[in-house]
């Protein structure tokens, strides 16, 4: 399994990525963070908020839209994970559970267990961390740490997801209305967490079972990321547009 160097960039540039990583078809994993404030939004996420528009209009937040389900996740003051799994076999269920195990791991190597969340999912929240349901971990008193959402392109798994640091309370309330989830302090820094996260993905993850080998990007696969990201940046105005183009026309995406 190879692992992409970890990166902050602009939300069309991480979603370029991402699928880029699909479209290789072999497995592959990254950590990465956004350069600006971005709400991103499930594939089949069509009902933007007034006040979501608002603020990307004042140049608040960016705004883009996920290949995957699920509902609108705030990437600011969180680290993001993308893995790719070729030839994946089972229910998605079982797939979720083995797709996190790694970051079950490492959250336990420091003290804040996580499990998978039970509740029900819902089309009437419009916040991916409002509620927790079987693709995402939960700390023991139920509050969501990671929320993670997939997209399966001819046998092959796209998974990616928010691990959620320091949400920032102001925007947070902002965008959905609501605090932030109260989440306890982490006892590590930033750097700390990928060590221990890579570390972790290299004995827990079912695609790494001969090793975490790290991966630069060559110069002409950056020219085919950068070609994929411009043509989102010209889309960015319109989240709905830039589904199609980080979106194959046989994608299944679930959250």
């Amino acid at each position: 399994m190879k692992l992409l160097p970890s990166c902050t960039l602009s939300g069309t540039w991480q979603m370029a990525i991402d699928a880029w990583m699909l479209n290789r078809r072999e497995a592959l994993l990254r950590l990465y963070r956004w350069s600006r404030p971005t709400l991103s939004l499930g594939h089949h996420q069509h009902r933007l908020e007034p006040q979501w528009l608002d603020l990307a209009a004042r140049g608040v937040i960016d705004l883009v839209r996920r290949p995957t389900g699920g509902r609108a996740v705030l990437h600011s003051g969180d680290l993001c994970y993308a893995l790719v799994w070729p030839d994946a076999v089972g229910s998605r269920q079982a797939l979720y559970r083995q797709a996190c195990g790694w970051l079950q791991h490492a959250f336990a190597a420091f003290g804040q267990p996580l499990e998978f969340g039970e509740q029900a999912n819902s089309t009437q929240r419009s916040s991916c961390f409002a509620l927790s349901t079987s693709a995402d971990l939960v700390h023991a008193n139920g509050v969501k740490r990671i929320g993670s959402a997939q997209l399966w392109r001819q046998g092959c798994l796209l998974q990616h997801g928010s691990i959620q640091i320091a949400p920032p309370a102001d925007l947070w309330k902002a965008l959905f209305g609501a605090p932030p989830p109260p989440l306890a302090e982490l006892p590590v820094n930033g750097q700390e967490l990928e060590n221990i996260l890579v570390n972790s993905a290299r004995s827990w993850l079912p695609t790494a079972a001969n090793g975490l080998v790290t991966h630069a990007l060559r110069s002409d696969q950056l020219a085919l990321i950068w070609k994929h990201a411009a043509q989102l940046q010209e889309e960015r105005a319109s989240p709905d547009a830039t589904m199609d183009l980080t979106t194959g026309a046989r994608a299944r995406p679930s959250g």
